[in-house]
């Protein structure tokens, strides 16, 4: 009996020692993450919260299903997220501000700076590094960026809670990181256009209003058995270059805009948008998504000249488009729609 009582208690005291460890190294895990504004393991980030003073806001959510979306609405970019995740990776305290300047940066930080809020899911118990239990949804760091220094290398920042703010910067970059920091929607939009890979598309029609006879159809019924047809006249067309049209199609995996202009001045949009459209592509998807692009010329630049010295009248090199069901204007490149907009005799 007093064995039985002696092993309990002993079971016990053990088992409020590895409590006690878990505590201990779960605060003093806290306490290091807390002195520095770097993010070891930035594959466990689950969203980030961006905020400035003009009440501009960025959330960018990570997909179960991969990538990152934009504010509950958008696909976010990428590259940009990747670039946001590597400085949260590597960022390093160069100094702290010094006593003469504290004042000083404290009150630019108030006035002007980025909140920046950081999730990750990670464990409620985490025991020898090894041992995670229990995982779950936590900000983990929450500081403010603000302006740069006067060598262009490092940035201020201060983190929530603390009175010390730091010149931080990223080892082996020369220049500042507050940029990447950015609290403007547009700048985080995917750019992607049509991102259908081959096996999922249904069907792909290009318009050319002004030459109906140059308007075309490509149909996938099982893949990769693809079929063309006229517009103009409703006829398959038999025989065509099997190699160009399959290029064309594969093409649609990856079609981007250059940039949005949304922001264009009203008067302006209306005179370029109002016209007859250069293109119409429609891309139907096999799960019945349908996603229609409109392009329009880009008038050239007043008083801009070709090489004989004749004016021109549009862009060489850039389009503008109507994407998203109407509610985007975008800038987009001749490069890359060249591949997705040759006439039907290109491929017979």
């Amino acid at each position: 009996m007093k064995k039985n009582l002696i092993y309990t208690l002993l079971i016990i005291l053990l088992a409020a020692f590895a409590i006690f460890l878990i505590i201990t190294s779960s605060r003093t895990t806290h306490r290091k993450e807390a002195a520095s504004f770097a993010i070891s393991d930035t594959s466990t980030v689950t969203r980030i919260f961006l905020s400035d003073k003009s009440n501009r806001n960025i959330l960018l959510e990570r997909n179960p299903e991969g990538g990152w979306n934009l504010n509950g609405k958008y696909r976010a970019q990428q590259e940009s997220v990747d670039l946001l995740l590597k400085t949260m990776l590597n960022l390093a305290i160069l100094e702290p501000v010094s006593e003469t300047a504290h004042n000083t940066v404290i009150r630019l930080l108030s006035a002007n700076s980025v909140k920046v809020e950081i999730y990750q899911r990670v464990p409620r118990i985490q025991l020898l590094r090894k041992i995670r239990l229990f995982p779950h949804e936590k900000n983990v760091k929450t500081y403010y960026v603000g302006h740069v220094t006067q060598s262009n290398i490092g940035t201020y920042m201060l983190m929530e809670g603390s009175k010390t703010p730091y010149i931080v910067y990223m080892p082996g970059f020369r220049g500042f990181v507050q940029s990447r920091y950015r609290t403007i929607e547009s700048d985080w939009r995917d750019h992607s256009i049509f991102a259908v890979p081959l096996t999922a598309l249904a069907s792909v029609t290009v318009e050319f209003p002004a030459e109906p006879f140059h308007s075309f159809r490509v149909v996938q019924e099982d893949t990769p058995s693809l079929r063309l047809f006229s517009l103009a006249d409703g006829r398959e067309i038999a025989v065509f270059d099997t190699i160009r049209v399959l290029d064309f199609v594969t093409s649609f995996m990856n079609i981007r805009f250059e940039a949005l202009v949304n922001d264009m001045d009203p008067q302006r949009k209306d005179t370029v948008f109002a016209g007859t459209p250069l293109h119409i592509i429609t891309v139907i998807s096999k799960d019945g998504r349908r996603r229609v692009v409109k392009t329009y010329r880009k008038p050239g630049l007043p008083g801009e000249i070709d090489l004989d010295g004749n004016p021109v009248i549009f862009d060489r090199d850039r389009l503008y488009a109507v994407i998203n069901d109407g509610q985007d204007h975008v800038l987009i490149q001749y490069f890359v729609f060249d591949r997705i907009t040759r006439p039907l005799p290109y491929y017979h």
